[in-house]
């Protein structure tokens, strides 16, 4: 788990224990917020974990809530301390669009990561200059410096994966990702061996869906499962959007999606093969 994503799990935690208790009660999102001098919508972003705990806050929702218990209380309490720790992606804020430090701390503490990409190449296995392509075509007319920022943002991140509690990483790119042009021919040259050499890795699990399967079970887009070694934290759904993006939690909405990867993973050729295939790429690059 990286510095800063056990924050982002402990306020996913207690958000949820918020929920479980108010449901219990029978008590509206409304008079929630009424007690503590607040929005429904403050409530429901609380119950979700994005937005950091107030102790004073959470002290009046026990009470409303009806617990007494003073171990209880403590446990719960204990955890506003913890989930309000500033991520290690807190210096970069300046550069991320609002929705995504969630993303940061949830991959942070994800012990198995599952994805599946359209566009480009996924953020975990971009070499420096593909990156610095993507970002920079992202975020057109944004200065060096950000550019530059974002793009050490996407490297720290990548760190995850070879650190001592790396997750399991099974990621199926579409063959759209391959052949889609960024930076240049020498920079998607090194992009495509990279990806040859991390293959090799035994905690990732690449897969290419070529052009030449047709129409599969990814057509939606391009989504992200996040699991945790947590047991009472259900598995989160990642679809970023153009201007925001869903986190959703929910058991249906997750069961689609695992439905989902596990066909599109089945369809796939096996790793092996889609290995041989971004050799074959990388070998048209050359001519």
């Amino acid at each position: 788990m990286s510095p800063g994503g056990g924050s982002v799990v402990r306020r996913i935690l207690l958000g949820s224990q918020l929920r479980r208790l108010r449901e219990s009660h029978g008590i509206t999102r409304e008079a929630a917020g009424y007690s503590i001098r607040a929005s429904e919508s403050k409530i429901s972003r609380m119950e979700l974990g994005r937005v950091s705990f107030k102790s004073r806050d959470v002290e009046d929702l026990l009470t409303l809530y009806g617990v007494a218990d003073e171990a209880e209380r403590g446990a719960l309490l204990s955890l506003v301390k913890e989930a309000n720790v500033a991520g290690w992606w807190h210096t970069y804020s300046d550069v991320l669009p609002g929705w995504f430090p969630t993303y940061v701390g949830l991959e942070g503490a994800a012990s198995f990561i599952r994805a599946y990409e359209v566009q480009f190449v996924h953020g975990l296995l971009q070499t420096e200059g593909y990156a610095h392509a993507v970002v920079a075509r992202g975020m057109k007319g944004a200065g060096k410096a950000d550019i530059d920022r974002r793009v050490a943002l996407r490297l720290e991140r990548q760190k995850l994966l070879v650190s001592e509690h790396a997750p399991e990483f099974h990621i199926v790119l579409d063959e759209a990702a391959l052949q889609r042009p960024y930076g240049g021919r020498k920079v998607m040259q090194a992009q495509l061996q990279h990806l040859i050499d991390v293959a090799e890795r035994p905690n990732i699990t690449l897969q290419v869906m070529p052009f030449a399967y047709g129409g599969h079970s990814g057509e939606t887009g391009a989504f992200t499962m996040l699991t945790f070694p947590e047991s009472d934290l259900s598995d989160v759904v990642y679809v970023e959007q153009l201007t925001s993006a869903l986190y959703l939690d929910k058991r249906e909405d997750v069961g689609q999606y695992a439905s989902a990867m596990e066909q599109l993973q089945a369809e796939c050729p096996t790793p092996e093969q889609s290995v041989d295939l971004i050799r074959h790429l990388l070998s048209e690059t050359d001519r």
